[in-house]
């Protein structure tokens, strides 16, 4: 007899045909890494949209975005988040998608689960579609909620240097740019229609892959629709498992990813934090003898200076102590990461002791 959790690997990497809450709830206890969500938005439209020539607006009033009233949406909601809660493990995380309608009742059904909520994000949307009535402001973007599984849940997936490598080198926001999809990406049938009304850019979701999974992770979207979340962790390196109950959604969605390829494995390897790498002590480096005792470190300006000693520290105006405790004493700071603030002389050029910190952990690794 197959064990749960073998049963549950022959469901990574398919899409299942069913109502979200019953399928979720055959799924095993803490059992996916990541959780995206894009659930119904219940825009509660009653009339048709026309642009001024007109022609009839593509909204969205499918059978799957009715609810009879908030209560019957707020119900549904519970439900869903209650299980994706369960199969969530405590090292992952869940993203909501949503717009005005839904999301601050998503927000407050999810702290009332015992999510704890990390981010709101904004997407701000590059080509936002107009306001064809002008009685209001141009719907410009959506927001989603980035939670883990509660507060207690510290090592969620987070690849900090990974956003920051993304984002050129500055720091990630939690207002993103990015536009709606459009062009080849989005699909159509072959009346040139939308296949689905509210297909995600795969722009989107390469951002939340990245930012919280690792290669090999489970990613499960209980919402598929046409499979961007698939199509996104299939050329990651990630598992996917997709619940989606619309058959039309789902032939699309096999067609797209069946077309995916996978990154080659050494270009998913992402920038780590320097927290991750392996602890080196400074003492370290003059065990090795990749600096002597007796060496002058400067700063940057050489306005300060320290001599190394053979037992690790290092001494200033008669002040021993660590490269970190001297380093900020000098500039009468309270804290200093000697790593980058001190450095050595190389023929008359000044080189962070960083790399030799580096150099020891390359030859450590």
């Amino acid at each position: 007899m197959k064990s749960v959790h073998e049963r549950f690997r022959r469901k990574t990497n398919k899409i299942i045909c069913g109502d979200t809450i019953a399928e979720l709830t055959k799924l095993p206890n803490d059992c996916v890494d990541l959780i995206f969500a894009d659930p119904p938005y219940n825009l509660q439209l009653d009339k048709n949209l026309y642009r001024p020539n007109n022609s009839k607006v593509d909204a969205v009033d499918d059978e799957w975005d009715q609810f009879e009233s908030f209560e019957e949406y707020d119900n549904f909601s519970e439900e869903w988040l209650k299980e994706a809660r369960r199969v969530l493990k405590p090292s992952g995380s869940i993203w909501v998608i949503g717009s005005y309608h839904n999301i601050f009742r998503i927000g407050f059904i999810m702290q009332n689960l015992g999510f704890w909520l990390l981010n709101d994000v904004i997407w701000q949307k590059a080509n936002p579609m107009p306001n064809f009535r002008g009685k209001r402001f141009t719907n410009a973007h959506e927001t989603l909620i980035w939670a883990s599984k509660d507060k207690n849940s510290k090592k969620y997936t987070f690849n900090y240097e990974a956003m920051k490598s993304l984002n050129d080198n500055t720091q990630m926001r939690s207002d993103w740019y990015l536009p709606i999809c459009n062009g080849h990406e989005r699909l159509k049938d072959e009346n040139g229609k939308k296949v689905h009304p509210t297909q995600k850019p795969e722009g989107l979701l390469h951002r939340i892959i990245i930012s919280s999974s690792n290669q090999g992770d489970t990613v499960l979207d209980p919402f598929f629709g046409t499979g961007t979340t698939g199509a996104v962790a299939k050329r990651l390196g990630r598992h996917y498992i997709g619940i989606e109950k619309n058959n039309d959604y789902i032939v699309s969605a096999k067609k797209r990813i069946e077309k995916v390829r996978s990154y080659e494995i050494n270009t998913l390897e992402i920038s780590q934090s320097k927290k991750t790498e392996p602890r080196i002590p400074f003492g370290w480096l003059i065990e090795r003898k990749l600096i002597e005792p007796g060496t002058i470190l400067y700063d940057q300006r050489k306005k300060y200076q320290a001599k190394v000693r053979a037992d690790g520290s290092v001494i200033s105006d008669n002040n021993a102590g660590s490269i970190h405790q001297i380093g900020a004493e000098v500039q009468s700071a309270s804290a200093c990461n000697g790593w980058t603030f001190w450095h050595f002389d190389v023929e008359g050029e000044l080189k962070p002791i960083d790399i030799l910190r580096q150099q020891l952990r390359s030859e450590l690794n």
